[in-house]
């Protein structure tokens, strides 16, 4: 049994503890108890390196053998704490608190996610409160939290410790959303964040839930800057009340804006999702509701300002109103019109902040008094406004305008706080509607140039293939196919899929379809190819993960990919895969079937191995490679979208091109949801009359009669004017193989339409290389004669031994 290493002579050098790096040590652990995952801070805490762990059982970190961690957790437990006794990589003993939360998939797969704060992390700040503000911290009603700058709980009261079901040591060094994973843990840490950067105080309209609590609860929470004596932001405050006691009002505003949210900005339309915003406003929460966007409407990826308090030219984009016709705003939809300096819109833009107004306000007379087109305030009863900033991060957009009339009692602060919400919704997807084109654009551009343009060819299959990016706002994916020609005549087919999308996956992409051309070039066998791909992923995720330590997962992590050789001359195919689908063949008497191929496990895990299958496939097979997004239709289960894939494969058809039609016809009823990647390769054959072999004696005077044999060979294909060049590259291989090799010898020629494959094998597995003869040497050109005669040529290992193979190029004979 494989054991972790304790020696403390080999252990690995541990990272520089940095301010900046993380001080949490995070671990995953899937349900057979296998360490998946394995975090710096986890390195930092127990001294091994991420290949000394992943791969192996769980278990064997602990201190004491008998000690089964596992049995404290009761089967439908989603979430464990307490103390463990660990084993150092030195030997020492350590017994740090760990909190455990169990995540279930969407396909029901679960692992356990484990965090521990490393000591030496982030110590309380100086200066302890006094005992007053001590009792008024730990006893308040609200629950309170402290995060210091790097957003690592630092103090937590009584009511924060009631709620998560946690005590203050047990969450203390830890980030939200290791305490609580859950969206919204995600969204408060990037409010805090903005707290951190900008100075100004956030409000969220949910905070995570307490344990037990139904979805009637309401909270709230604000995070507010907390500053040294110089004026510097050095915390961050969490404070959150349940307003689930206040009245009907609050109750609606408060679960309003989960309501909203899959109603604004449901498509990249600016004007569309403004109506949305109106929509949602009229009449829950005013009677009267525009939206005005700035002309021209920043679009640049870079922050841009508000206007200043001079005057503002607006264009008006949506407008709703309790009144039919909406006839308050005196400005049509698509129109621009111009607000006065000083009147609540242009100080609204101005300041970045809304503000609530009477119909008696000064700054609304004097705007009255500027611009007709206010005349709606007084004729409509209008006696309470509000007026929000429409922003997108640092970006101003515009403004929205909400008015009340005589029915209805004024806004409140909390009306004032909603309105904001909802214009940041709907800011945020006005912003990406401008956005989110030109990333798609340039994602798919990136996409095409890493794609194959023209598949390469051969004469080994007759190949189709489709390409659908993912069409929906998640964008472009990772997925890729690839035909690369082999030595022998042979072909590979590679289909593979990176986790998530974007242009970080497009990249990926790109450098993993490099990665796989460069191993294939080698000859590698693919289970061989597959494990060093496995290996460069975790690599890449490595170097990837020290420049983007918060990035999401980097470098190919979970990656799919499928490798499949054909070779034409013993019509068999030998594959593997990592993760990834297994192909689907037809056979010429029209069965129709999954190759049996075991799963492997999804590139970047890393200690697990991959297996290859072999499979024979007559004369006119068809095999088809695929990505899963396929599969995953709205309308259907997977098994039902595989049997329609493989009832469409199985329907004759004359072209490949019309199978791939009827595929995507069958399986894809609505644009896909995720990238689909389909490659359909129908086999042809290399029959005797275009492959020769002869074996060889490992005797010197044998290379005459290999000339000999190859010289009828070629009369009898019609190929004499060729005879002069290969006989020239068959005696420097043979001569070659007898010289330094190991019997058996062989010599195999390979005719295939334009292309001559001279190949000699033997039981040597000593690779040959090029040397530069000096001028009086007797031997060391024959390699180099190889290379200059020779189109390509190469070394292709073997079980036993290996062939060195050269191809030449008929055209012209």
């Amino acid at each position: 049994m494989e054991q972790l290493p304790t020696s403390p002579g080999e252990r690995p050098e541990e990272p520089d503890a940095s301010p900046q790096q993380s001080y949490t040590a995070t671990a995953t652990i899937n349900e057979q108890g296998v360490v998946t995952e394995w975090s710096e801070g986890a390195t930092r805490l127990l001294g091994y390196v991420p290949s000394e762990v992943v791969g192996l059982p769980a278990d064997r970190l602990l201190a004491d053998a008998a000690d089964d961690a596992a049995r404290r957790i009761a089967p439908d437990q989603e979430r464990w704490s307490g103390k463990v006794a660990l084993r150092h990589r030195d030997g020492r003993r350590l017994e740090p608190g760990l909190l455990a939360h169990r995540w279930t998939s969407s396909g029901g797969t679960a692992k356990w996610f484990v965090v521990s704060a490393v000591p030496g992390g982030p110590a309380t700040p100086a200066g302890e409160p006094k005992e007053l503000k001590e009792w008024a911290f730990s006893q308040c009603p609200c629950f309170l939290a402290i995060f210091d700058a790097e957003l690592r709980l630092v103090r937590a009261n009584e009511g924060m410790e009631r709620t998560l079901s946690l005590t203050e040591a047990e969450m203390h060094g830890l980030r939200l959303p290791e305490i609580a994973p859950d969206p919204v843990s995600d969204e408060t840490e990037r409010r805090m964040r903005l707290v951190l950067e900008t100075g100004e105080a956030q409000y969220v309209d949910a905070f995570i839930r307490p344990t037990a609590a139904g979805s009637a609860h309401g909270w709230a929470a604000s995070l507010a800057p907390l500053r040294d004596a110089d004026g510097r932001v050095r915390a961050v405050c969490l404070a959150a009340h349940d307003r689930t006691g206040a009245g009907e009002g609050v109750r609606e505003h408060l679960h309003l804006p989960n309501d909203v949210a899959a109603h604004i900005g449901t498509t990249l339309d600016s004007a569309r999702t403004a109506q949305e915003l109106v929509d949602v406003a009229v009449p829950r929460l005013a009677d009267f509701a525009v939206v005005d966007l700035l002309e021209p409407l920043p679009r640049g990826d870079e922050p841009a300002p508000g206007p200043g308090a001079g005057p503002v030219t607006v264009c008006r984009t949506a407008v709703r109103s309790v009144l039919e016709g909406g006839p308050e705003s005196r400005v049509a939809v698509g129109e621009t019109t111009v607000y006065p300096p000083l009147s609540p819109p242009a100080a609204c833009l101005a300041a970045g902040r809304g503000a609530v107004y009477g119909a008696g306000d000064p700054a609304v007379a004097r705007w009255a008094d500027q611009d007709a087109g206010t005349a709606w305030i007084g004729e409509y009863g209008t006696h309470s406004m509000m007026v929000v900033p429409m922003r997108a991060g640092s970006t101003t957009l515009g403004v929205a305008l909400f008015g009340r009339q005589l029915h209805r009692e004024p806004f409140q602060p909390e009306d004032l706080w909603l309105a904001e919400e909802l214009g940041q919704r709907a800011a945020a997807g006005i912003h990406s509607a401008g956005r989110q084109p030109r990333e798609h654009t340039t994602t798919m551009t990136l996409q095409r140039s890493l794609l194959p343009h023209t598949l390469p060819e051969q004469a080994a299959l007759e190949i189709a293939s489709r390409y659908l990016p993912a069409g929906t706002e998640a964008g472009v994916g990772g997925d890729w196919f690839d035909v690369i020609p082999l030595s022998g005549a042979r072909v590979a087919l590679v289909v593979g899929d990176v986790v998530g999308h974007g242009m970080r996956a497009a990249a990926t992409m790109g450098r993993l379809r490099t990665a796989v051309r460069t191993l294939a070039d080698v000859d590698l066998p693919p289970d061989e190819l597959l494990t060093h791909l496995d290996d460069l992923i975790i690599h890449l995720s490595a170097d990837e993960g020290e420049q983007d330590p918060g990035g999401e997962a980097a470098g190919g992590i979970g990656t799919t990919c499928l490798y499949v050789v054909y070779d034409p001359v013993t019509r068999r195919c030998t594959l593997a895969r990592a993760g990834h689908p297994p192909p689907a063949v037809v056979s010429p008497e029209g069965s129709v079937y999954l190759i049996d191929v075991p799963a492997g496990p999804p590139l970047g895990l890393g200690g697990l191995p991959f297996e290859t299958a072999e499979a024979e496939l007559p004369e006119g097979s068809i095999i088809a490679l695929y990505t899963d997004g396929l599969l995953q239709a709205r309308d259907r289960d997977i098994d039902d979208a595989l049997d329609g894939m493989l009832a469409a494969l199985y329907r004759p058809a004359s072209t490949l091109d019309t199978v791939c039609d009827r595929v995507l016809t069958a399986l894809l009823t609505h644009p896909p949801e995720d990238d689909v990647a389909l490659l359909v390769a129908r086999t042809r054959a290399l029959h005797a009359d275009q492959v020769v072999v002869w074996d060889l004696s490992p005797d010197p005077s044998v290379v005459g009669q290999a000339r000999r044999y190859t010289t009828d060979q070629l009369m009898a294909w019609g190929l004499e004017e060729a005879s002069f060049v290969t006989e020239l590259l068959v005696s420097e291989l043979v001569t070659n193989a007898i010289r330094y090799g190991q019997p058996p010898i062989q010599l195999r020629l390979i005719h295939q339409n334009s292309t001559l494959i001279c190949e000699v094998s033997d039981s040597s597995s000593t690779a040959p290389h090029m040397r530069r003869a000096r001028t009086f040497d007797e031997g060391g050109r024959g390699l180099l004669l190889v290379a200059q005669l020779a189109q390509r040529w190469g070394t292709r290992p073997a079980p036993i031994g290996k062939t060195i193979w050269a191809e030449q190029s008929l055209v012209g004979f």
